[in-house]
C-alpha cells in the first residue's frame, strides 16, 4: 500500500476571519502557509537559476503540464527523474492541469462544443477551422501554439502526464469559463468540470495503486463557477465532499469581487485541507485572498514584469527605464536583502535595460521574486503575533499611495 506523506496541519487562526497559518507536508519538503508559490512554467523560472529561485526564499515551483507535454514531452522528463530532479530544484513542485492553457486559447470567443465523440474525426474537422479549442463532454481538442498540431486533453491524459512530470500537488482538469459566458453556458460548463473531476481522482487512484513505490502525488479539486454565488457554493459543497487532498480556486474572478467570491467557497471547503488560489500577485489581491482562508497561491507576474523592465518596491512598481535612475547609484531598495539590491545599483539596471542586456531580466527577477516572497512571509508572521490588519493597512497605504 502506497504511503502518504502528504499532510496539511493549522498552525495558528486569525481572530474571527478565515485566515490561518499552516504547514503542508510533501514529499519533497515542508511549505510553510500563506506561501507564494513561484512559477516555473516549462520547468524552469523564466531568467532564473533555481540555486536563485531558492536564495530569494521561495519554498515551492509550480510547472505547466500544457507546455511541458508539448515540449520536452512528460515521458522524457519521467526518464529523467520526475520534474525536481529534471530542473535540480530539490524542494515541493506543483503542476496545474493544463486546462486553463488549452481552454484560455479559445475561451469566451473562439471556444464551441465539439463536433464529434470520435477523437479523429474531431481532430481533422478542428483543422478545417479556424478556431483554437472544442470542448465536448470527454475532454477539449486544441491547437498547440508551437507548431499548429492538435491534441486532445481528457481528464485521464492530463492526470497520466502530471503522473509522468511528477510534481508533488497536481490539479484536478476543469473547464475555464470567462466572465463573458452567460449564466447558462456556466451551468453546463461547471457539470463538466464535476464530472471531469470524478474522473480526475479515479485515474490517479488508479495510477496510484499501479505505481505504489513512486512518491505520493496530492491531487486538488479546481473550483470554477465564474462570479456566480450559487455556482461558487455549489461547486465548494460538490468537491468539498469528494477525497481530494486540497483545492484550487480558479477561473473567472473579478477584482471587485475576489474576495467574497473566495469567502463563499472557503466558509465550505473542508477546514483540513489547503486552498490554493490560481494566478495573483497584485498586493492588495493577496491580503485579501489570505484574509478569506487562502493557503497559497501563484502567479507570474513577477518575472513577466521584470523582462519588461519594472521593479516592485513598497511604494509601488516602478519603471527601472525612467530618466530618475540613470545616475541613482543606490539600491532599487535601500532595506531590501535580495542578492541585486546587495550588489547592483538602479543605474546599472538602468544602463542593462537600455542596452537591452538579458542580465537586466535576471537582476529584476530575483528582486521582484524577493519582494514578493517576502511580503507573503511578513503577511504569515503577522498573522501569527495577531498584528495583520495593522501590517495591511500601512503596506497598502504606502504601496498605492502613487495612485
Amino acid at each position: 500500500m502506497q504511503q502518504k506523506p502528504f499532510s496539511f496541519e493549522i498552525t495558528s487562526r486569525f481572530n474571527d476571519t478565515l485566515a490561518r497559518t499552516g504547514i503542508i507536508h510533501t514529499p519533497h519538503g515542508d511549505i510553510k502557509t500563506p506561501a507564494f508559490i513561484v512559477v516555473g512554467t516549462k520547468a524552469n523560472v523564466k531568467a532564473m537559476i533555481p540555486e536563485m529561485v531558492a536564495d530569494v526564499g521561495a519554498q515551492a515551483v509550480l510547472a505547466n503540464a500544457y507546455h511541458l507535454y508539448l515540449q520536452p514531452g512528460h515521458k522524457l522528463i519521467e526518464k529523467a527523474g520526475y520534474l525536481g530532479k529534471f530542473m535540480n530544484w530539490s524542494g515541493p513542485t506543483f503542476t496545474d492541469s493544463g486546462g486553463f492553457q488549452v481552454l484560455s486559447l479559445g475561451s469566451g470567443f473562439k471556444k464551441v462544443l465539439a463536433m464529434s465523440t470520435d477523437v479523429d474525426e474531431e481532430i481533422a474537422i478542428a483543422k478545417k477551422s479556424s478556431r483554437h479549442a472544442w470542448v465536448d463532454e470527454n475532454g477539449v481538442v486544441f491547437k498547440s501554439h508551437l507548431d499548429g498540431s492538435y491534441h486532445k486533453f481528457t481528464p485521464e491524459l492530463s492526470m497520466q502526464i502530471q503522473a509522468g512530470i511528477g510534481a508533488d500537488i497536481t490539479f484536478a482538469f476543469d473547464e475555464l469559463t470567462s466572465l463573458i459566458d452567460p449564466y447558462e453556458y456556466q451551468v453546463e460548463a461547471l457539470a463538466r468540470t464535476h464530472a471531469w473531476a470524478e474522473r480526475s481522482l479515479a485515474e490517479v487512484k488508479r495510477l496510484r495503486a499501479a505505481h505504489p513505490d513512486k512518491p505520493y502525488q496530492a491531487l486538488f479539486g479546481v473550483l470554477q463557477g465564474a462570479n456566480y454565488e450559487d455556482l461558487r457554493k455549489q461547486t465548494a459543497e460538490f468537491l468539498g465532499a469528494m477525497d481530494f487532498d486540497g483545492y484550487g480556486i480558479g477561473g473567472a474572478l473579478e477584482k471587485e469581487t475576489m474576495a467574497q467570491t473566495i469567502q463563499w467557497v472557503n466558509q465550505i471547503l473542508p477546514e483540513n485541507k489547503p486552498r490554493h488560489l490560481l494566478g495573483i500577485s497584485e498586493p492588495d489581491d493577496i491580503f485579501a485572498a489570505i484574509e478569506q482562508g487562502i493557503d497559497t497561491f501563484d502567479c507570474v507576474s513577477p518575472t513577466r514584469v521584470a523582462r519588461n523592465g519594472a521593479a516592485y518596491t513598497p511604494f509601488g512598481r516602478v519603471n527601472v527605464r525612467g530618466q530618475k535612475y540613470r545616475e541613482l547609484f543606490e539600491p532599487i531598495m535601500e532595506d531590501c536583502d535580495c542578492y541585486t539590491c546587495r550588489h547592483y545599483t538602479a543605474a546599472y539596471l538602468c544602463h542593462l535595460l537600455h542596452a537591452r542586456e538579458s542580465l537586466a531580466g535576471t537582476l529584476l527577477s530575483i528582486h521582484n521574486e524577493r519582494f514578493i516572497v517576502k511580503l507573503v512571509d511578513d503577511i504569515r508572521e503577522s498573522l501569527e503575533n495577531g498584528m495583520f490588519y495593522e501590517f495591511r493597512d500601512s503596506f497598502l497605504a504606502k504601496y498605492y499611495s502613487k495612485k
